[in-house]
């Protein structure tokens, strides 16, 4: 059960490929994949969601031993990638995964009963307004409490750092029951000692069969994890899912699964192992590189 609870992080700015290496790694993607990757104007976009992709085929790879070539991703309409699979792995019966990317990290996680939510934020300093000007645009995002928390925070600093870390975990709670950008997030309201043993409430209610994480990733990077109960997903998730309906038993085993570290990955870990021979030299290192 534990093998379905993963955790991998890529540092893309450690990696500029030239246009060969960049489109060698994309060859390894089904071509309905790649205008999501191209469409993006500036490289650094195109390298987020190329690694996020290797990373979705990569897992589901190692995971459950499906062939890259036999792997099928499909979305549902609010955009939430899933694993179409006509035999689910009976060992971990409700295999999910969420992606995040932002700043200089990508990340994936995944889980074996329970919902999976991942947010990745960077906390970048506005530029052309101050941090109260810049948060105040996203006030009506959270609760009293939750803006009460932000605004006294401390330095301006701090108040942002905040700001982002309330973000982080509200997205992670959205990602996780596959809703949209339509999700009422000052609906749900987080309370925690110092970013420890998380709870949220909903329109009041606390949420007892979900946990959260927010982790500390570094260079003012942090993410959230969300785990939580298949009946909270949406009407066109919940119909990807193999099970949403566990005993107490049942569940509480998976809800109460370790919650692993990230394991950094480059992007050479990423390709099929049979097919990393032909690999470019310059994959895993800089080379004349690409530019926006």
């Amino acid at each position: 059960m534990e093998k379905g609870v993963q955790r991998w992080i890529v540092d893309v700015s450690e990696w500029n490929p030239c246009i060969h290496c960049f489109s060698f790694a994309m060859s390894f993607l089904p071509q309905h994949e790649h205008n999501s990757i191209t469409r993006f104007f500036k490289m650094e976009d195109r390298k987020r969601a190329l690694v996020s992709r290797l990373l979705q085929y990569a897992l589901i790879h190692q995971v459950l031993g499906i062939s890259y070539n036999e792997i099928v991703i499909r979305r549902t309409a609010e955009g939430k990638p899933y694993l179409k699979c006509d035999n689910p792995n009976l060992e971990l019966p409700n295999f999910n995964f969420n992606a995040s990317h932002h700043g200089d990290y990508v990340a994936i996680a995944s889980e074996p009963i329970c919902l999976v939510g991942l947010d990745v934020v960077a906390q970048t300093i506005p530029e052309k307004e101050s941090v109260k000007e810049f948060i105040q645009n996203f006030s009506s995002y959270f609760s009293r409490l939750e803006w009460f928390n932000i605004i006294n925070a401390g330095s301006s600093r701090q108040i942002l750092s905040e700001f982002y870390r309330y973000w982080s975990v509200k997205e992670a709670f959205v990602k996780a029951i596959g809703d949209g950008v339509g999700y009422k997030l000052d609906t749900i309201e987080f309370h925690h000692k110092n970013w420890e043993n998380i709870v949220a409430k909903v329109n009041g209610k606390e949420l007892k069969d979900w946990r959260f994480w927010l982790l500390e990733l570094g260079k003012e990077h942090v993410a959230s994890i969300a785990r939580g109960h298949p009946m909270y997903a949406t009407g066109s998730y919940k119909t990807t899912l193999n099970r949403t309906q566990f005993n107490d038993k049942e569940y509480n085993l998976g809800l109460h699964l370790p919650n692993t570290s990230f394991i950094f990955r480059k992007v050479e870990d990423l390709l099929p192992s049979n097919e990393t021979g032909r690999a470019p030299p310059c994959l895993s290192q800089n080379c004349v590189v690409l530019k926006d």
